[in-house]
């Protein structure tokens, strides 16, 4: 009698070959682009076009080698999905600096691309199962806090363009609520999960909603004072939307509750009004959300709305089409490269490559949530469908914002907007969905009876 096995099934050769051809498909996609912009501009390919092919594409490699290795099973769209996002930013970001705007640095985006994929691969080898994170739900809870107030505290906090949300040592500058919102997200999923029966109990019934029992509300108390917190204190407005709706949305997840998405809102309403009643930097928000148009906003130096205004007359300009890469004026749009990259894109893509960002985003989101439902155990669930969805919120509140749907946040656009934190913060991100879907994607071990001899594979 032989001793069983336990030799993996081989992964089919297939998978990879389509993953990474899709891989390469994304690459093409950002070279093309980026030879556009030169022959636009200078009416020749660029001269770094070489460097900044094989930089991304031995990023890329690197990553899917990574992948391949640790997490053979994961989703085979996830990769290549943020390498095209992350490309095109990279575009766009080379395109403004050809322009001359001032901070826009594509070799600088290329280089927090890189240390990205360092923590998108680091992420993968040392955590071999994300379940581990489950005990370490409090811990996770007692680091999002700290990083949160890390920048109200003194020498190290530094304000920048109205928001203390910095901590600066020497001369490197880190956004910590980036980092913020994956801890806060994994101590959620973790309560959640140990709290799910209690706060899923109904109390009395109005009209045709049964309300959550007085004594469960202590949570989601807690959660929006913080998040008033971090709106009255540190001035942003977008970590503070951001954690809220993240929050109510694993608590719908965990309870199916609909009261409590309800209660969710009717808080965040009186929250938002009270803070424009109370402080002037929230009412200037408001201002310029209703009234944008207005000529005192427009020439008002510090919390106006020449920055919105340029950004809508950018994409009213590209219109459906677009004026083609490097063919447009974006340069003229205050922070182009950071918070308005959106409308950047807009401008030279049009309508229709908005739409086309906005379907690969919603892909990306497709895949989270199909991880979250494949999952086998709550706290993958819950975990995974919270990382979709701030994902998605992000992506929301930002679009939202400089297309004047909702008010401006200052957050940015995921994998496009130039910056460390939160190019490093969403790579981690990604890191954690690729782990969650190899683990749900992978069979369970199989008994396989062969000539009498029984053998376990992992098929």
């Amino acid at each position: 009698m032989s001793t069983p096995s336990a030799e993996p099934v081989p992964l089919p050769a297939k998978r990879r070959v389509a993953q990474l051809a899709m891989l390469a498909f994304a690459v093409a996609i950002v070279m093309l682009a980026y030879a556009n912009v030169g022959l636009a501009l200078d009416n020749q390919i660029p001269s770094g076009m070489l460097t900044y092919g094989l930089g991304l594409g031995g990023l890329m490699l690197a990553a899917y080698l990574v992948l391949a290795k640790f997490a053979p099973w994961a989703d085979p769209l996830i990769l290549p999905l943020v390498t095209l996002v992350n490309g095109i930013g990279l575009v766009i970001i080379y395109r403004l600096e050809a322009s001359g705007m001032k901070g826009a640095s594509a070799t600088n985006q290329l280089l927090w691309t890189a240390v990205g994929v360092v923590m998108f691969s680091v992420t993968l080898i040392v955590l071999r199962d994300h379940r581990a994170l489950q005990r370490l739900t409090y811990t996770m809870g007692a680091l999002g806090l700290a990083l949160l107030i890390s920048p109200l505290l003194p020498f190290v906090g530094k304000e920048i363009n109205g928001a203390r949300i910095w901590i600066g040592i020497g001369g490197f500058t880190l956004q910590p609520a980036e980092f913020t919102k994956l801890a806060l997200v994994i101590f959620f999923a973790g309560y959640l999960v140990a709290k799910r029966d209690v706060l899923a109990l109904a109390g009395r019934r109005l009209l045709f909603i049964d309300l959550p029992r007085a004594r469960d509300l202590g949570p989601v108390l807690i959660t929006w004072g913080l998040s008033l917190g971090v709106l009255i204190l540190q001035k942003d407005l977008g970590s503070s939307l951001l954690i809220f709706g993240t929050f109510i949305a694993m608590l719908y997840i965990a309870t199916q509750r609909t009261s409590w998405v309800l209660i969710g809102i009717l808080l965040f309403v009186g929250g938002a009004v009270l803070a424009g009643l109370l402080f002037d930097h929230v009412a200037a928000r408001f201002e310029v959300f209703l009234d944008p148009q207005s000529q005192e906003l427009y020439d008002r130096e510090l919390g106006g709305s020449f920055q919105l205004m340029q950004g809508l007359f950018a994409m009213g300009q590209g219109g459906v089409l677009g004026t083609g890469l490097g063919q447009g004026h974006p340069d003229l749009i205050p922070l182009a490269f950071s918070d308005f990259i959106f409308t950047a894109a807009g401008e030279e893509l049009g309508l229709t490559g908005l739409m086309a960002l906005l379907m690969v985003y919603a892909l990306l989101v497709e895949r989270g949530l199909r991880t979250s439902i494949a999952a086998r155990e709550p706290f993958s669930k819950l975990l995974a469908g919270g990382l979709s969805f701030i994902l998605a919120w992000q992506v929301f509140i930002i679009v939202g914002g400089v297309t004047n749907l909702i008010p401006l946040t200052g957050l940015v656009t995921p994998f496009m907007s130039q910056g460390g934190s939160a190019l490093l913060a969403n790579w981690i991100l990604i890191a954690l969905l690729v782990r969650m879907s190899d683990t749900a994607r992978k069979p369970p071990p199989q008994a396989i009876q062969d000539e009498g001899m029984t053998q376990v594979f992992q098929r």
